[in-house]
């Protein structure tokens, strides 16, 4: 054979080798048929550093080395940007990890897949640990299964919202209520969300603080159940009316003079600093400033939910129109397995939704916050956290007043702020912009009186400056020669 004839067919070998290979070593799996989990979840909300002393492991890592899968993993910062994501790329993602009223959006306008029945049954189709099964909260699979979420999403982490305080610089009477931002002692020294949903509720509460109390005279006096107590706090705090948002732009507009300022992240460091001494925020966002504040400063903060009500809210993992089902839902069953719901709350602090068939996460509790039997005093706080674990549990323990009043009351709230909150729900279009339309309203820059000086001032002089530029010729100007000033009459 000449030289160029075993060339070619040297080389036409090794493209058909190439194409029997997928372009890689034969024997070894192509890159592109390695499966790939593409997930979409909120910043900083999952444990990825592996280190064992302090309880983390990189939850990404792990599952793509059992699962022999690629994960490609990105962040939003916002719900809304989340969802506008998915309206310009539908298919792009096949996890994401959306806020409650979100899912509820997003399940109305049918823009997630259903669980298969596999995700439901004792383990999945291949003996794993199954979530719902196995995995979640009594107390969260039964407030999915009574909205009807239950074969849309898996709740992820839960939690109130309420107030971190200092208790050197805020007694704690002036936070008993949601109306008592308005204490003069607190001029400066509080934030709001830079959120319209989370401050919408806010003042929801502040607008029906009297109506909200009455209802729990109602309750204390046996004229309502525990169930009807929870729907009417629920009813009030979802109103949307005309009368209610003109109630809560007057509110806000005044509550807005008194502020520190409106944020989304910054206060809880603000609060570890000390530059705030209030912060209205989420639980896990308390708990990081507890621990934080504790380990930097040597300082107790608090946390606490006004008597009128609290908002229950929970991120929930949805499967997007068109994602990878079989290959979602084996993620989801992995990060729900106790070791890895243990790890997420040791790294981002927030409540992970799983109490565990056996008692692993319980045990975590105890050993984070139970006193021995030694170490109980007058101060110390009964703690029941049956409702979350289930009944059975050994789940009565007592715990030190610092963490009754901070760490684990923002972690695990007590069956009595469960029993007072209320769940966001989705507002349709008309309320939704009615809203947004008051939001902008509140949120718009209010011009210092100075400043209004100031700006007529400069448009006098572009004005004045326009006039004589265009109409020079109509006036006689002395100017003075260059090096000599001139001398007025």
């Amino acid at each position: 054979m000449r030289p160029l004839q075993r060339f070619l067919s040297v080389s036409a070998s090794l493209l058909l080798l190439g194409a029997a290979c997928g372009f890689s070593a034969c024997g070894q799996e192509s890159e592109s048929e390695i499966p790939v989990l593409r997930v979409y979840n909120w910043e900083d909300y999952i444990s990825d550093e592996d280190d064992e002393e302090n309880g983390y492991i990189d939850l990404i890592s792990a599952f793509e080395e059992e699962y022999g899968v690629k994960v490609e993993y990105s962040t939003f910062g916002t719900n809304e940007n989340m969802y506008n994501e998915l309206l310009i790329n539908s298919s792009s993602y096949d996890l994401v990890c959306p806020s409650d009223y979100m899912i509820m959006k997003m399940i109305h306008e049918d823009m997630v897949e259903p669980f298969t029945d596999d995700f439901f049954t004792e383990t999945d189709r291949d003996g794993e640990f199954n979530y719902y099964t196995m995995g979640v909260s009594p107390y969260i699979a039964e407030l999915f299964e009574t909205n009807g979420w239950t074969r849309y999403a898996a709740a992820y982490m839960w939690g109130t919202m309420g107030f971190l305080y200092d208790p050197e610089s805020v007694s704690d009477a002036s936070l008993t209520y949601w109306t008592d931002l308005n204490n003069e002692a607190l001029q400066n020294k509080f934030t709001l969300k830079d959120s319209v949903r989370d401050t919408y509720f806010l003042a929801v509460a502040y607008v029906y603080h009297d109506e909200l109390l009455s209802l729990g005279d109602r309750y204390e006096n046996g004229e309502l159940s525990d169930k009807d107590y929870t729907a009417k706090i629920g009813e009030v705090m979802n109103r949307t009316d005309p009368e209610t948002v003109s109630a809560v732009q007057a509110a806000l507009r005044k509550l807005k003079k008194s502020a520190y300022g409106f944020e989304v992240d910054s206060g809880k460091n603000d609060m570890v600093t000390g530059k705030i001494s209030v912060n209205f925020c989420w639980s896990g966002d308390a708990a990081y400033s507890i621990y934080e504040a504790a380990e930097e400063n040597d300082k107790t903060l608090y946390y606490t939910t006004p008597a009128e009500c609290t908002n229950i809210w929970f991120d929930g993992w949805v499967i997007p129109k068109g994602g990878n089902v079989a290959l979602a839902q084996k993620f989801l069953n992995f990060i729900s397995r106790p070791e890895s719901a243990i790890a997420n709350m040791n790294y981002i602090g927030y409540t992970s939704s799983i109490a565990g068939a056996e008692d692993e996460v319980l045990e975590w509790v105890l050993d984070s916050y139970a006193l021995a039997e030694e170490d109980i005093d007058e101060d110390s706080v009964l703690f029941d956290l049956s409702y979350f674990f289930g009944e059975g549990s050994e789940a009565l323990f007592y715990a030190n007043s610092d963490d009754a009043m901070g760490m684990l009351v923002a972690q695990f709230p007590t069956e009595d702020i469960i029993r007072r909150s209320a769940i966001m729900q989705f507002f349709e279009e008309e309320a939704n912009n009615r809203i947004n339309m008051m939001w902008e309203d509140v949120k718009g820059a209010e011009v210092p009186l100075g400043a209004v000086i100031f700006i007529v001032a400069v448009t006098g002089a572009l004005v004045a400056i326009y006039v004589i530029t265009k109409y020079g010729e109509h006036f006689v100007v002395n100017k003075p020669k260059k090096g000599f000033r001139k001398i007025e009459k």
